[in-house]
């Protein structure tokens, strides 16, 4: 595994969890989180952590949001969502790292910090990494989590395809005299737009741009400039002081052509990047990796009826998935930087669309929260159904396939499912009316069972 940020580090605590032998390489230090971006945690991602029996530890370390507002106007209530949770969590990634850590560590990852992959070569049954280090790891399969400027992507020789999006936005940790007049707030003006949203212990993430500056990502950025975007986006800079951390970067709109290549996989920032709107880089993320490590679990375990079919599936099921954030994030950017009359008339459609049709307004909120993205497979997403034996996430814990049937009548296992008897946790419905089966992934999604 190269990269520990949250996409390697949940993937590889899912391997090892399941008992198999995971080396983790980071070319960062021990201790130093990543300084990034990403601050949101959508409801799809916590049931994610949920199933790994870290969600509430970390909600705890942030500030659930159920009210989204969007261009002054355009107010989305996420406690509509079907979930669990309910809302936007607002925390930095490096707590969601920190959990992800303590697990893989607790499970046995073989962490190597301070080393970057060099080159890799693939034979017929394995494949080798040879590090910065001068040490050579070979493996059975590799995956590079490695983020946007992937070593691993490029050693294989795989093409990023895609183009900036938008230039020289700014962010900065800051603490507020005045308190924004919602918990999340997105506001753009006709030359700017500004973003602020809450960590819930007085410091609030600003995320602002300017079109009459494009400065590239090294021009220093000191506060005085962010508080003129927002001044211009929000009408008040809101007495922003005491920065904490500020920068500036670029958003591009890439994606790999291929998940695989042989053994090698791309999960992550290494996979697909976009712009930041709607908060889905590092859920996305997180999501390639849960939907990856069960089924190079079953294959490295020896219990895949049809090995290469159920990796060639990652692809399939995920490929999708990141094109699509592409699209709607790209919009959503777009929207917010709308300066010709055509397009801010757009805005203001979509605005009303979203803000008078509900059919519209739950399809958006389950595309950006994750709970609404099913795969062409056939594989939906099973809500936290009450059992017998508890809640069907907490069953999700042992990383096992989960067959719910009928109260006092074990359904059986088809020939056709795709899990040996020995991997398979049986449960059953808490309400005894039920009378249906479902086979449940470790991942959480399900197809039919048929005989």
């Amino acid at each position: 595994m190269i990269g520990a940020g949250p996409t390697g580090l949940l993937l590889a605590g899912d391997l090892a969890a399941a008992g198999l032998r995971v080396t983790l390489v980071e070319r960062r230090p021990p201790g130093i989180s990543n300084l990034t971006r990403a601050f949101s945690v959508h409801a799809r991602t916590l049931e994610q952590l949920d199933a790994r029996g870290l969600a509430d530890d970390l909600v705890a370390t942030g500030t659930p949001v159920t009210d989204l507002r969007l261009f002054g106007r355009l107010a989305l209530d996420l406690s509509r969502l079907p979930t669990r949770y309910p809302y936007l969590l607002l925390t930095p990634q490096y707590e969601v790292e920190r959990l992800l850590e303590r697990r893989a560590s607790s499970a046995g990852v073989d962490f190597r910090y301070g080393t970057e992959l060099r080159a890799l070569r693939q034979d017929a049954g394995s494949v080798t990494a040879e590090l910065a280090d001068g040490t050579a790891l070979r493996a059975r399969h590799l995956v590079g989590a490695d983020g946007s400027r992937s070593a691993v992507r490029t050693a294989l020789g795989l093409p990023f395809p895609g183009a900036s999006v938008i230039r020289s936005m700014v962010l900065a940790d800051v603490r507020l005299a005045e308190e924004p007049g919602k918990l999340l707030t997105v506001t753009a003006s006709e030359d700017a737009f500004a973003f602020i949203a809450p960590f819930g212990d007085g410091w609030y993430r600003v995320m602002g741009w300017d079109r009459t500056r494009q400065a590239d990502d090294d021009e220093p950025v000191g506060l005085d400039e962010v508080r003129e975007i927002t001044r211009r986006a929000l009408g008040s800079d809101l007495g922003m002081h005491d920065a904490r951390w500020i920068s500036r970067f670029h958003s591009d709109e890439r994606q790999a052509p291929a998940y695989r290549s042989g053994r090698v996989f791309l999960a992550g920032d290494a996979a697909h990047v976009h712009s930041p709107a709607g908060g889905q880089g590092m859920n996305t993320g997180l999501q390639d990796a849960a939907n990856l490590s069960w089924k190079l679990a079953a294959v490295l375990r020896g219990e895949a009826r049809d090995p290469e079919a159920l990796l060639d599936s990652y692809q399939a099921e995920r490929h999708p998935v990141g094109a699509t954030v592409l699209r709607s994030s790209g919009a959503l950017v777009r929207l917010a930087m709308a300066r010709t009359p055509l397009r801010r008339a757009a805005r203001a459609l979509a605005t009303r669309l979203l803000g008078t049709l509900r059919p519209v307004a739950a399809r958006a909120m389950g595309q950006i929260s994750g709970i609404g993205i099913g795969y062409a497979s056939g594989a939906r997403r099973v809500p936290d159904e009450p059992l017998r034996e508890g809640r069907l996430y907490e069953a999700l814990r042992e990383g096992e396939f989960v067959l719910i049937g009928p109260a006092g009548a074990p359904a059986p296992l088809p020939a056709t499912a795709p899990v040996t008897p020995g991997r398979l946790i049986r449960a059953a419905w808490a309400d005894p009316a039920r009378r249906d089966t479902l086979l449940v992934r470790p991942d959480g999604y399900t197809t039919p069972l048929q005989g």
